[in-house]
């Protein structure tokens, strides 16, 4: 039973290295050979689909407008998620310390005062950074709502930069934020099964790992390899210039 006693420092950083490794891992994966994710793969069509989009047709400006507000709505929800939960977290902490000796099997590990502060704040901190992201990405969605549209001004209106790229970053921004605010989140529900003690985080994090492999990486096979080359071909990524 000593071992019980020491389940929240093996189990804890365990779960945090399971999901950290593995974003670090899809990241690697993700810069180095990006038609081998499913993110990869929808960044890719994204650059070919804006590059049809900026063509500065009214139309097809409405167009991305409407196919961005399904991304919004999602964004916006993760982001009310991550702080209605958070409220609700501070809510419950208070009555959980008051019924702590309801929790006192060592499977629940430490109960301690530093160890409860420990619990609620991790969450919490997951939470707010899961809200901040989620809601710098609808600010970046809005404005690439705006700049797709501007995208037809005249090109003698004296810019500095070239507006097509600058729209482009800014509309890739924001996938990127909303992408950060949603596992942040997902990371976030196993820490807040950390009341219930350390083995359910773990568990749980084995899990959410398993589920998101299956979501984000792509088995090769002869179709996803000539989604993945169209792709690369739309996108401009890989293709020599003239002359060479």
């Amino acid at each position: 039973m000593g071992f019980m006693l020491y389940l929240d420092t093996v189990l804890i950083p365990f779960s945090l290295f399971l999901t950290l490794g593995y974003h670090a891992y899809l990241w690697k994966t993700f810069k180095q050979r990006p038609s081998s994710t499913t993110i990869g793969l929808e960044k890719l069509r994204r650059k070919a689909w804006f590059r049809d989009i900026k063509q500065g047709d009214d139309k097809k400006g409405m167009l991305a407008v409407q196919s961005l507000r399904n991304t919004l709505m999602v964004t916006i929800l993760a982001a009310s998620i991550a702080i209605l939960v958070n409220l609700a977290l501070a809510a419950v902490t208070n009555n959980t310390y008051n019924a702590s000796h309801l929790l006192n099997s060592k499977i629940f590990g430490s109960q301690s005062d530093r160890m409860y502060a420990l619990k609620y704040g991790s969450a919490s901190l997951f939470l707010l950074v899961s809200f901040l992201c989620s809601s710098m990405s609808v600010g970046f969605l809005i404005d690439a709502n705006f700049l797709i549209n501007a995208v037809s001004v005249d090109d003698d209106d004296g810019f500095s930069y070239d507006p097509y790229s600058y729209t482009q970053t800014i509309f890739e921004r924001g996938f990127g934020l909303a992408f950060v605010g949603n596992r942040v989140l997902c990371v976030t529900f196993p820490m807040l099964l950390w009341m219930f003690g350390p083995c359910p985080v773990a568990l749980s994090s084995a899990a959410l790992v398993w589920g998101l492999t299956k979501g984000h990486l792509v088995r090769y096979t002869s179709r996803n390899c000539n989604v993945g080359a169209d792709s690369l071909a739309k996108s401009g990524i890989g293709q020599l210039p003239a002359g060479s």
